[in-house]
């Protein structure tokens, strides 16, 4: 295991990069801390792959470096650096059976053969395949060719870290929440400083200590799941977690005080001197429909029932324009015709200027 320090860090796939949208990676310093298991969440094209392959020595940064344990490893090979990674798609041997593709990556250090022989039925039992030992990999399903992928990501004990890039993404929806919870377990179990590297917000949620959240080749964010959903760093955050994610609607703000058009809107903190485009966020699981016109006036424009609550779609005129808002409403509670009016917990608003989170003075 290691602690894994990236300094500095950048890449461009330009020879000559001459301005930061040349960069694939805009300039990143981050330490991973030793034992702990982080998810890298963000859509296709934001630089995850790109990182993730920096920080396994399949490919070398423009500029800065990356360390373990304090060590500079910017120039060494994968193998050096002891990491194991699983990939998108299954890498297994077809012609080997369950147990051969478990025990190669032992077999490749020359280990002994009992301790590989009680290492593989370990490795087995902790993702499911105890009964498929002697099986061919070439019979299996593509989730089990996948558990057995994780497993040799696993399956060495002295490793500095492992590392997912989307190793669920072949995987049948059904199977996944099974994958996950098994990959939760063993981090749990093993100890190992682990990086999984997806698109999905549930499956950085559900196994991450800390969730990396990354954007146009930046991080935006670094922070536990209730961190990111209560205080996003960025609108960016707000919008890509959560379903439907947080409302971010245009306002005017002066002390406490927040205007929503015509419509203002008390505040726990005060803001002083905020400057650029401010915005007020706010998640649908903290807006409550009312029938009080001191609320900000919208018409719903349908509902949509998701079983264990509705998500009530609705949008506020705002001078030559309209802004669309979300709602989520508690299954079983009615929603009348006299619902036209909308409060905000205030607790919950997040105030931003050019798309960052301000930090205020608790309010008198």
């Amino acid at each position: 295991m290691a602690k894994i320090t990236l300094s500095n860090l950048a890449h461009s796939y330009s020879k000559n990069p001459a301005s930061p949208s040349d960069f694939a990676l805009k300039t990143i310093d981050h330490v991973w801390e030793d034992g702990s298991a982080y998810a890298l969440l963000g859509p296709s094209g934001c630089g995850k792959s790109t990182l993730l392959n920096i920080i396994s020595g399949l490919l070398a940064p423009s500029q800065g470096k990356v360390l373990f344990d304090d060590n500079d490893v910017t120039n060494a090979s994968t193998s050096e650096r002891n990491i194991a990674q699983v990939f998108q798609f299954p890498v297994v041997y077809d012609t080997m059976t369950v147990r051969q593709n478990l025990a190669f990556p032992l077999k490749n250090r020359k280990l002994g053969a009992a301790y590989i022989d009680a290492r593989v039925k370990d490795v087995a039992n902790m993702i499911g395949m105890q009964d498929f030992l002697n099986d061919k990999a070439s019979g299996l399903t593509a989730d089990a060719k996948q558990k057995i992928s994780l497993g040799r990501g696993i399956v060495r004990e002295d490793v500095n870290a492992i590392l997912f890039d989307e190793p669920l993404t072949v995987i049948d929806p059904q199977m996944k929440w099974e994958l996950r919870t098994q990959l939760k377990a063993l981090h749990q179990q093993l100890g190992h400083t682990m990086i999984y590297v997806t698109h999905d917000q549930t499956e950085a949620l559900t196994f991450a200590d800390k969730v990396v959240v990354m954007s146009e080749g930046e991080v935006v964010q670094v922070g536990t799941p209730t961190e990111l959903f209560e205080r996003p760093a960025h609108t960016f955050v707000g919008f890509f977690i959560g379903s439907p994610g947080m409302n971010v609607l245009p306002a005017t703000v002066v002390g406490s005080k927040a205007m929503i058009g015509n419509h203002e809107i008390q505040l726990n903190f005060t803001y002083e001197q905020l400057s650029g485009t401010i915005e007020m966020g706010i998640r649908p699981e903290y807006i409550k429909l009312s029938n009080e016109p001191s609320g900000l006036a919208i018409k719903i424009d349908r509902v949509e029932d998701v079983g264990h609550h509705k998500i009530v779609r609705a949008r506020h005129a705002l001078d030559d324009r309209s802004l669309d808002i979300n709602v989520i409403v508690k299954e079983g509670l009615e929603i009348t015709d006299d619902m036209q009016y909308l409060v905000f917990e205030r607790d919950k608003i997040n105030i931003y200027a050019d798309q960052w989170l301000q930090d205020g003075k608790a309010a008198i």
